[in-house]
């Protein structure tokens, strides 16, 4: 029960899924995932450090795990 808050059950990736995709897109390590909405868009904010030092955010979509 507690995944279901967490994320709609309806949603095709998960948080583990998102920070996986967010992790290979960056090489970077993984600080913090949490749910957002961008422009009427269920989305997983990812927040990474990258190989370089810099933290960058990427936002992966809940429906389709296309990076933003």
């Amino acid at each position: 029960m507690l995944a279901a808050t967490i994320a709609p059950a309806s949603a095709a990736v998960g948080r583990d899924a998102a920070a996986a995709i967010a992790q290979r897109a960056t090489g970077g390590r993984v600080l913090a995932v949490e749910q957002a909405d961008a422009g009427g868009r269920a989305v997983w904010r990812v927040k990474v450090l990258t190989p370089r030092g810099e933290v960058r955010v990427l936002l992966v979509d809940v429906a389709t795990g296309q990076t933003q």
